[in-house]
């Protein structure tokens, strides 16, 4: 299986304890942050949210598979940040939508987008819309990430699109959808402007549509 198996298999298994001990042996090995992401941790991470849709995995196991991939980036973030180093993308504004105190997926797809030349400002979980859309007017950034986890949240999404619009904001920015629950029947249901079903899937989309706004 080798190292990055293992890898995956503690992130799927949320074994938090024995995967930071796995990572730096990646490292040592020779395996680049890059690969330890994308081919273990992405791939765990991945395959916890399959076993969520399937029913085999529940909340609170995704959230132990969550704590053990936020260790794992507490080694792999600046080595992940220095092999991206230029910079000079965009920048975005990540947050979970508020009432979802789950930020699983969200730190991931904003360490993803450093690497890939963003500057991100990650509002975490539970933000307000209000605070979602002052955020906006401060940072003015090219694309604004909406996450949800759970099914009653995802209802707030909308509202923050239409907030962004009554504050004149809409047309400056794209937004990105994702969660569990989201899809992208739902994503253009709502009008937003994309929607990944993973981190992995984000990066390529948010280079995508960051490339159809003006400098």
């Amino acid at each position: 299986m080798g190292i990055l198996g293992d890898i995956k298999n503690a992130i799927f298994d949320g074994e938090e304890n024995k995967i930071v001990e796995l990572v730096k042996q990646a490292l040592d090995e020779g395996q680049t942050a890059s690969e330890i992401l994308d081919k273990g941790l992405v791939e765990g991470i991945r395959a916890t949210g399959d076993a969520f849709e399937k029913g085999e995995k529940f909340i609170p196991e995704m959230l132990l598979s969550s704590e053990s991939m936020k260790r794992a980036m507490v080694i792999l973030k600046p080595l992940l940040v220095e092999e991206g180093a230029g910079g000079g993308f965009g920048k975005a504004v990540l947050a979970t939508v508020e009432g979802d105190v789950h930020d699983i997926g969200i730190e991931l797809v904003g360490t993803m987008l450093e690497t890939a030349g963003f500057e991100v400002r990650n509002m975490g979980p539970d933000v307000p819309t209000e605070d979602i859309v002052e955020a906006v007017k401060e940072d003015k950034p090219h694309i604004v990430g909406l996450s949800a986890l759970l099914s009653n949240t995802m209802d707030v999404m909308p509202d923050v699109i239409e907030a962004l619009a009554d504050a004149g904001l809409r047309d400056s920015v794209k937004v990105m959808v994702g969660g569990a629950p989201v899809k992208q029947d739902f994503a253009d249901e709502i009008g937003a402007d994309g929607w990944a079903y993973d981190a992995a899937s984000a990066v390529p989309k948010a280079k995508a549509l960051r490339s159809q706004l003006p400098d």
